[in-house]
């Protein structure tokens, strides 16, 4: 038996294949541009994406089934007939429809967002992204006026292209604001608020269900990628909570039957998985800028090695004052801010630029605390955390963070726990179930002054705010 999971993220596509034992390789991956037209936008060619996912399946070899996990909420227009894309893909990242956000605050719209969907209003999702299509893409104006544009996740024109299928699942439907969270259906009433008209969304099905075939290949698991990573890290009964570091930071603790709703703590409810039998649901929090951090810092020629983050000689840069506030797009979960900016707080003659690298790690993890502290306040998490993603390769990281969070961290035994997870749902679809990833290492905490570091870090997130 030989899964293929394809792995569609912010910066790359890559494909693994796993056998029945869990064994598994990636056996292609290729990164993708980023395009930034304007402040404030992020950007892929659609068409990049399909020929690197085509280039991946190709790779793969004989296959006896297929699972995709995509960005999310990033977002685009196709024509039906053709499957040609009428636009680029706004990426999650992406904040061009704030001033349509606003509006809707400022007209009390978030109160059915919330009801409904489960989430804020925030350009994050792609309900206000593609409201925006509708208001300034001529092609896709033109497609509504001939019935023939297609509105949708990244999923949905991926399947539609390759497999001619227009479909979604229902976990990525979750975070789009056009659903309700309850029932899996797309909402009238969310749609009239966003001026989605309901019939050019793709069909909402389960997770774990059949989306068509890619060159006789079944499709039988899509997802979200943070889903994907949860399912992957093992992470199956209420309180298993896990934390991918990739561009962002993203927490998912699991809920299981319940849907826990925490808007005052700015926490997100969303579905995890659904199988035919059952659906699960979780509690979602997310971090901007975590390992796209360390890129702009790579970019803008502070970092020279990566190696570099892995031991300083000095102790925390918090403990000494210096801080990072990792806003650089805003202000995720619990705060919902794009209004604030990234800061650094506390310099003085004396800060070296390896002060600076220290404490931009540090402020990737006391943001994800604040994050794991409000999930604390709404359920009963699991006393330890497992984590992945490129940012955990650094051994000061780690610690700072097991420290920060006062909790003992798990490292898996594969690295591709994202692509582990879609191939895992993927090989239910077809009646098997592959292992859970063992333990490789663990991280015990070890200092004891988390709570000043935390209180201090707030007093910058503080500043941070309402700077934009």
């Amino acid at each position: 038996m030989r899964i293929a999971s394809i792995d569609q993220g912010t910066t790359s596509t890559r494909i693994l294949v796993v056998d029945r034992e869990g064994r598994g390789k990636v056996v292609h991956a290729a990164r993708h541009a980023q395009h930034h037209p304007h402040p404030g936008f992020v950007e892929h060619d659609p068409e990049e994406l399909i020929r690197h996912i085509t280039e991946c399946i190709e790779a793969a070899g004989p296959l006896d089934a297929i699972g995709i996990a995509n960005q999310g909420e990033s977002c685009l227009a196709w024509d039906a007939r053709t499957g040609e894309a009428l636009s680029p893909v706004i990426v999650w990242q992406d904040a061009r429809s704030n001033d349509t956000v606003l509006r809707l605050k400022a007209e009390g719209g978030e109160a059915l967002t919330l009801e409904r969907a489960g989430l804020p209003l925030d350009p994050y999702f792609s309900a206000s992204k593609l409201r925006w299509l509708l208001d300034n893409n001529e092609s896709v104006r033109s497609g509504l006026k001939r019935g023939t544009v297609r509105l949708g996740t990244t999923d949905a024109f991926f399947l539609a292209r390759l497999t001619g299928i227009c479909a979604t699942d229902v976990t990525t439907a979750s975070r789009t604001s056009l659903m309700d969270l309850a029932k899996g259906t797309w909402d009238e009433e969310l749609c009239r608020l966003f001026g989605v008209p309901v019939e050019t969304l793709p069909e909402i099905r389960p997770t774990v269900s059949s989306f068509g075939a890619i060159k006789g290949v079944p499709v039988t698991a899509s997802l979200v990628d943070q889903q994907a990573a949860l399912y992957g890290h093992g992470c199956r009964k209420p309180g298993d909570i896990k934390i991918t570091f990739g561009t962002g930071a993203f927490v998912l603790a699991v809920t299981g039957a319940k849907v826990v709703r925490a808007p005052e703590r700015g926490l997100l409810p969303t579905i995890a998985w659904q199988t035919k039998d059952e659906r699960h649901y979780a509690v979602d929090g997310g971090v901007y800028n975590a390992g796209s951090a360390v890129e702009w810092a790579e970019r803008i020629g502070l970092l020279r090695n990566l190696d570099e983050l892995g031991h300083f000689e000095r102790g925390a840069a918090i403990e000494r004052g210096l801080a990072f506030v990792p806003a650089l797009s805003g202000l995720a979960a619990p705060h919902w801010d794009r209004s604030a900016a990234g800061l650094w707080i506390g310099m003085g003659l004396e800060t070296e630029r390896a002060d600076m690298l220290q404490a931009i790690l540090e402020g990737v993890a006391l943001r994800t605390a604040e994050v794991v502290e409000a999930m604390s306040a709404s359920l009963a998490i699991a006393p330890s955390i497992s984590i992945d993603g490129g940012l955990t390769r650094s051994a000061y990281f780690r610690q700072f963070l097991a420290d920060v969070l006062g909790k003992k961290l798990y490292l898996r035994d594969v690295d591709e726990l994202t692509a582990y997870g879609a191939a895992s749902l993927a090989a239910l679809g077809i009646g098997h179930e592959l292992p859970v990833c063992p333990v490789a290492s663990e991280i015990v905490p070890l200092g004891s002054a988390a709570a000043s570091w935390r209180d201090r870090f707030s007093e910058a997130v503080n500043r941070a705010r309402g700077w934009r």
